[in-house]
């Protein structure tokens, strides 16, 4: 299972925040999957065949502090193993252009995820893609800047850098995580 956070409505679509959903976004794109909202899971979802596995996909459409109640009702009904979900989300410690993979781990102070391991009975072993969006230097202007657009060259880094998760996701499939974590930490914008 394939997750890209995100808060939702038009006014939050091409802010910082919402990395999750492009990557999602931009997968379905390369499988020619239409995202479809689906009420009883709180969100967008779809799947897509990679390397002949099925993933399923999922955008919450609850707000980022909720994404649990989608991500828990998904994952409970098809019986998919906390290990087996991949969670893509915003991450002010990396830069525009820096994608990272890795699993398990906390929170990190980020709202999705720390409902995500509540709604999970605290499992915490998914895996994290951490897309870099950088940070705005004050912790008094960290709102402003993930709820805000980015400029046009670090869209373009983050662009790239999504781009490239997407491609890794065939070597996930195929070969496992440490091989998609080599290629994709080594991706330079």
């Amino acid at each position: 299972m394939l997750v890209g956070l995100a808060n939702p409505g038009p006014e939050y679509a091409n802010t910082r925040h919402n990395a999750g959903a492009w990557f999602i976004e931009e997968l379905a794109a390369r499988y020619n999957c239409t995202l479809k909202h689906d009420p009883k899971y709180h969100g967008l979802t779809g799947k897509v065949i990679i390397q002949g596995q099925e993933f399923k996909l999922l955008i919450p459409t609850t707000y980022m502090n909720l994404s649990g109640k989608a991500v828990s009702s998904l994952a409970n009904f098809f019986k998919i193993p906390v290990e087996n979900i991949l969670v893509a989300h915003d991450e002010m410690d990396l830069d525009p252009g820096i994608a990272k993979l890795k699993k398990g781990g906390g929170h990190g102070g980020h709202n999705g995820l720390k409902d995500i391991i509540a709604k999970m009975a605290n499992q915490k072993d998914f895996m994290r893609l951490r897309i870099g969006i950088g940070h705005p230097g004050h912790r008094e202007m960290v709102t402003g800047w993930v709820l805000g657009k980015a400029a046009k060259e670090d869209q373009e880094k983050m662009d790239a850098a999504i781009d490239e998760a997407v491609r890794c996701m065939e070597i996930l499939a195929k070969d496992g995580v440490l091989k998609a974590q080599n290629r994709l930490h080594s991706f330079k914008p």
